[in-house]
């Protein structure tokens, strides 16, 4: 048992999705495992393991930001094994062709942080997805009939940000969308050996402004939800 997740040895899969929100955790374990069985309920951090086309698959939920967000993973990982992580979360399109709704797929994760480089003594790290995990969910994709957007994504310190127009300069070099997690999750992958995706719903733009709610978040982003399922159970992912 760690300090974060409550769970006995043996409680969690080898594959585990990732989602911020503790209530979108419940909701994958609800409405698509089998044979549930809730494991973790510290801090109100809902963790779940069950089973999805007969493949043991877990939900844990992480919170908000990278801090957050690597001591899940580091805990998954180093007290319970997991060997693959696939976050599904919620970002906000940087570019005017990627519109609410739509699935990115993150190649690779920039970051404002310090909490990466200062392992690089300032140095750059470019922390990057898993290629088998990425290439299995492209097939999946089309598959399943889902169109998705592929490129850099940008894993922000901060949501209010004091300058508002800070956005656009990473938009200029062709940045998908902002979220709050992935840099952790590859750094933390990349270190530890393991295997990583960051799927993405986008939730709001701020290039039209508009926005989703928090109850669409919780519960309407299906479409990511199978995705990443069928990307964990798929037979090429050993």
């Amino acid at each position: 048992m760690s300090i974060h997740i409550g769970a006995r040895e043996n409680a969690i899969a080898s594959r585990v999705l990732l989602p911020g929100d503790p209530l979108r955790a419940r909701f994958i374990a609800e409405n698509y495992l089998s044979g549930v069985r809730q494991y973790n309920e510290v801090r109100g951090m809902y963790g779940y393991t069950g089973a999805y086309k007969g493949r043991e698959i877990s939900v844990q939920g992480t919170g908000m930001g990278m801090p957050s967000h690597a001591i899940y993973v580091h805990e998954l990982i180093n007290f319970y094994g997991a060997k693959t992580l696939i976050r599904v979360g919620s970002c906000g399109s940087l570019q005017p062709n990627i519109v609410l709704r739509d699935i990115v797929l993150a190649i690779s994760a920039s970051t404002n942080s310090a909490m990466i480089s200062r392992c690089f003594d300032g140095m750059n790290f470019a922390p990057t997805a898993d290629w088998k995990l990425m290439s299995i969910a492209a097939k999946c994709a089309q598959r399943l009939d889902i169109d998705i957007k592929v490129g850099n994504i940008l894993s922000s310190d901060t949501f209010y940000d004091e300058d508002p127009e800070s956005w656009k300069n990473w938009a200029k070099y062709g940045v998908l969308a902002v979220e709050m997690e992935a840099a952790a999750l590859y750094a933390l992958a990349s270190r530890f050996g393991v295997r990583a995706l960051c799927m993405l719903t986008v939730s709001d733009s701020l290039v039209s402004r508009e926005e989703t709610s928090a109850h669409e978040r919780e519960k309407t982003f299906t479409r990511m939800m199978e995705l990443a399922l069928e990307t964990a159970v798929d037979p090429a992912l050993s």
